[in-house]
């Protein structure tokens, strides 16, 4: 079993991905979804986590060997970024969503010097608004962002295409596509809906997957 189906396979089994195709989730933008996300479950399940986190820092390996400095999403990524640093001996820290309004007001938490060769890590890339945000924070601050690891990617194309604007670099453990398709393997889900599944990662404003016609 490769990496990505075993990731896949992985989530599934804790819910950290879960699908519900014949009742659809609602998202806070009102968007209705056949898949709901947290992979903050990955943290309770140790043999999960193992498998996660190694895998992380396996892509920082071979995607990011410069890598100087990891530095986790605020708040998801933080604890994978902990845990992946300390299995490759590098030093993390985060990026909050914004600046603190006391003490020093830092947004980067932990040492950056300029210059330093930063990988962000990240737990999920839906749309990718978040992770450019961090991106350009750490930009700013003087790091060369080498790129981001994630655990999963939707692989949608507004995501992919503000990554490729922004000149950012995404690597995940595993995508929509490989866990749908597990996930009709091994009977969470029927084989059709994998169809319908594939159709909201195309586009997910359009609705017309929820009755099975496409």
């Amino acid at each position: 079993m490769d990496l990505s189906t075993q990731i896949a396979a992985d989530l599934l089994s804790i819910q950290a991905v879960f699908f519900r195709p014949e009742e659809p989730f609602t998202w806070a933008s009102g968007i209705k979804s056949p898949v709901y996300c947290d992979n903050r479950l990955t943290l309770t399940a140790p043999e999960v986590r193992t498998h996660v986190e190694n895998g992380l820092a396996q892509l920082v390996r071979e995607a990011f060997p410069e890598a100087e400095v990891l530095m986790g999403t605020s708040t998801a990524g933080i604890a994978h970024a902990a845990i992946v640093g300390h299995l490759m001996g590098l030093p993390m820290g985060y990026v909050r969503s914004s600046n603190k309004d006391h003490g020093r007001q830092n947004r980067i938490e932990g040492k950056l010097l300029p210059g330093q060769k930063v990988v962000v890590v990240e737990d999920l890339i839906s749309t990718g608004g978040s992770v450019i945000d961090v991106v350009e924070a750490l930009r700013e601050a003087g790091a060369e962002v080498l790129g981001v690891v994630s655990i999963f990617t939707y692989g949608m194309k507004r995501g992919l295409e503000r990554l490729a604007e922004a000149n950012v670099k995404n690597i995940s453990l595993t995508n929509f596509d490989c866990i749908a398709a597990v996930a009709a393997q091994e009977g969470y889900i029927k084989p059709e809906d994998v169809r319908r599944l594939l159709a909201f990662r195309d586009n997910p404003s359009d609705e017309s997957w929820i009755g099975g016609t496409k």
